[in-house]
């Protein structure tokens, strides 16, 4: 179903309406969903977000990758949601520009490799070992040669790792209330 939001860009600041584009679906094992897609035709900006029909929870989902059939375990990220490798100090918090998506742990492992990737031009010597280093580990735990552990952190509760191994548990008020939040649709859930 495609519609007009009356509600300016939060990138280009444009008057122009707003494209929303919702589908509802069924992902297997994590239940019926609504996808919502929001563009903005004036300057290309798009958020995608995922919004479980069931009732939602703040939760954290983590999961020990420590063999490479662990990597097709499937990855439903909110736009809310925080995805933690402690173990490397790493972490994407979402911004205004965060989006949701749905991967699997390979995926993830992949996009943070690319993301430490960039940031390798602009970067003294040391940071950059240091960089080359945790790319290095992200490699070997998708090869299946090391161990660590993702964490998604949802203040919404609308993040899910599906695997049988995957171990879940509702937030804290205060790990919540820590968390950023991300972008929030301008609709009525």
């Amino acid at each position: 179903m495609e519609s007009e939001l009356v509600h300016p860009c939060p990138q280009c600041k444009s008057d122009d309406k707003l494209r929303m584009l919702t589908m509802s679906t069924e992902i297997p094992y994590f239940g019926e969903h609504t996808q919502i897609t929001i563009i903005c035709d004036s300057c290309g900006w798009k958020h995608t977000d995922f919004i479980p029909s069931e009732g939602e929870k703040p939760g954290l989902w983590k999961i020990k990758v420590d063999d490479k059939e662990k990597m097709s375990a499937r990855i439903i990220r909110s736009s809310s949601c925080t995805i933690r490798i402690e173990s490397l100090d790493l972490e994407v918090s979402p911004g205004s520009g965060s989006s949701g998506y749905v991967s699997n742990v390979e995926g993830v492992l992949n996009r943070f490799i690319d993301a430490i990737a960039v940031i390798l031009n602009d970067c003294d010597e040391e940071t950059i070992v240091k960089a080359k280093g945790m790319i290095s580990l992200l490699e070997d735990a998708i090869e299946g040669k090391g161990s660590l552990v993702i964490e998604l952190l949802d203040p919404r509760g609308r993040s899910q790792i599906i695997h049988d191994e995957a171990e879940n548990r509702e937030l804290t008020d205060e790990e919540a209330e820590s968390l950023q939040m991300g972008f929030e649709l301008p609709v009525n859930e």
